[in-house]
């Protein structure tokens, strides 16, 4: 009985052995068949109750999905691992869907569509998979990237060599803008290993950001999202205080015009709300093709202002040994400041390397960032360098507002600048209320989205008055803009994702060099970044209380 009963269970075993066996070997004749591109073979009786069977036990099991760290140790390697690994997950890489600047940059060009598709081969190239709409060409992006850096801080150039004196503002004008120039480079280098390891076409500036730190070490993956939002916030906070700064730049350079001609003084801050009001309907205009006109006639005006301003700089320009070669140590925080307001535009230059025809060219040696970053210091330092000469010790935090009152050319000068800063306002407002917009627009209602954004609009240009009446000294508040945001966006920034990005492959080289050296621009960030603000709010204190 027992034997009966024991050959019978070896003869269900043999059984379900065959049956095993047999659903395997039609799994194997599927696979085969569908590598062959052929149909699949028809599935016996037996198979289907083994099929059947599994299926309802997967049912069961949830799906369990191996982590990146065991798919880096089957695929050996970050480069191998990335390219099937999900870790950037939003589906839409542009954050801001128009031009991005910084510091005294105009906000010129606009991120077209982004798109493309992918490729399963390794050597995955972006550029080919970029769908831009009307690509620039070389000599177009170099245009682009002058105009946009050639705002209003070059006009403050002279009062920033004021606080470093004659020849050591020459100097060091030259190293910060090398040191800027070649931390943009640090920048694009990076995004265009992110985007080979990732398969993305096209990235901005904080897109570079958050994808760095998802590739970095462990540590650095869940603060991700924080890096994105720090980065749009300083670039909010960089672009509003540029706009406090023009409303600062075109009231007091209108008030000293129109006060030659009224016996009734005004102050500087009535001008500036007198300036805010008409401002606020400009900046009600959502469209920006409606202010590309204006846009033109500012590059205009401040051309014409800028050249003429320079005829009376060099006119009867006292000997150099008049001035000082060195000031005191204390003031070169407002000099160093000022200079990376001036200098820093890394704000616009991943939506103009994204925009190119051929991205390789806008970085390497020579490329279009070294010769229009090139001439763009050559002539901040020329403006800076002759102005401190010609005025000396009464420089002003404008050039403009050295110019002689009563002379009606240097009126005009003055008002053809103040017009071209109050028509650049609405293009340099554009960029922070995109971005604030965007993360706010998903938690308003449909029907209440269009008047919750005209209230935006409204509130922060009269945000931006408020701050600039409360704060009408034009040079603590550029310094104190260079210190912060920029400090923050032009150095730090782009030495963390150089870390980051280098970090397991291909490593930090030879005796960690790319450690020390990014070291190196952190610790520079962030000493300017203290010292800067330090001084400019001391600068403030003394000007509210009235020993400025």
């Amino acid at each position: 009985m027992s034997l009966n009963s024991f050959g019978s269970g070896s003869g269900s075993g043999r059984k379900r052995d065959g049956r095993v066996s047999s659903a395997a070997l039609s799994r194997h004749k599927l696979k085969m068949s569908l590598k062959r591109g052929g149909p699949p073979p028809a599935p016996s009786s037996g198979t289907a109750v083994m099929t059947t069977s599994l299926d309802s036990v997967q049912q069961k099991i949830p799906t369990v999905v191996s982590s990146g760290y065991d798919s880096e140790k089957t695929q050996g390697g970050r480069n191998n691992a990335s390219i099937g690994q999900p870790k950037f997950i939003r589906s839409d890489m542009a954050d801001v869907p128009v031009q991005q600047a910084a510091g005294s940059t105009l906000p010129l060009v606009i991120t077209r569509k982004k798109g493309g598709g992918d490729s399963d081969d390794g050597n995955y190239n972006p550029f080919e998979h970029r769908k831009v709409e009307h690509p620039t060409s070389d000599l177009e992006t170099f245009v682009h990237l002058l105009k946009g850096s050639l705002g209003s801080g070059i006009l403050a150039m002279p009062m920033a060599f004021s606080h470093a004196g004659l020849w050591f503002g020459l100097v060091a004008t030259f190293a910060v803008g090398t040191l800027c120039t070649y931390c943009v480079h640090v920048l694009v280098k990076c995004a265009h290993i992110l985007c080979r390891r990732r398969k993305i076409p096209m990235m901005g500036f904080a897109d570079v950001a958050e994808q760095a730190f998802l590739d970095g070490p462990p540590a650095l993956n869940r603060w991700s999202r924080f890096i994105r939002f720090m980065v749009n916030t300083f670039l909010v906070l960089d672009l509003l205080g540029c706009c406090c700064i023009y409303l600062v730049f075109v009231a007091t350079n209108v008030e000293q015009v129109v006060s030659v001609y009224l016996e009734t003084v005004l102050s500087v801050r009535v001008w500036i709300m007198i300036v805010t009001v008409p401002l606020i309907f400009m900046c009600l205009v959502r469209n920006l093709k409606f202010l590309t006109p204006f846009s033109m006639i500012a590059n205009i005006l401040m051309f014409v202002g800028i050249v003429i301003t320079f005829i009376y700089m060099f006119t009867d320009l006292p000997a150099p040994s008049e001035r000082p070669g060195l000031v005191a140590v204390s003031e070169w925080p407002l000099f160093f400041g000022t200079v990376i307001f001036a200098l820093e535009g890394i704000g616009v230059v991943m939506s103009l390397e994204n925009d190119m025809r051929n991205p390789t060219h806008f970085i390497g040696c020579p490329s279009v960032l070294n010769f229009g970053m090139g001439l763009v210091i050559a002539l901040y330092t020329l403006v800076g360098f002759f102005g401190f000469l010609k005025y000396g010790p009464d420089t002003e935090a404008s050039i403009t507002l050295n110019l002689p009152v009563e002379d009606k050319l240097a009126q005009s000068v003055k008002l053809m600048i103040a017009i071209a800063i109050f028509f650049t306002f609405t293009l340099q407002f554009y960029v922070p209320v995109s971005i604030l917009w965007k993360g706010l627009e998903h938690k308003i209602r449909p029907e209440r989205q269009n008047i919750s954004e005209y209230g935006l609009r409204v509130a922060l240009v009269v945000l931006c008055g408020g701050i600039a009446v409360a704060l009408p000294n034009l040079g603590p508040f550029i310094s104190l803009i260079g210190a912060v945001c920029l400090s923050t966006l032009g150095m730090i920034v782009p030495a963390t994702i150089e870390l980051a990005v280098y970090h397991e492959d291909p490593g930090y080289g030879r005796f960690n060099w790319r450690l020390w050296k990014n070291s190196g621009l952190i610790l520079f960030g962030v000493v300017g970044f203290v010292a800067g603000t330090y001084v400019s709010i001391i600068e403030f204190h003394a000007e509210f209380s009235g020993g400025h």
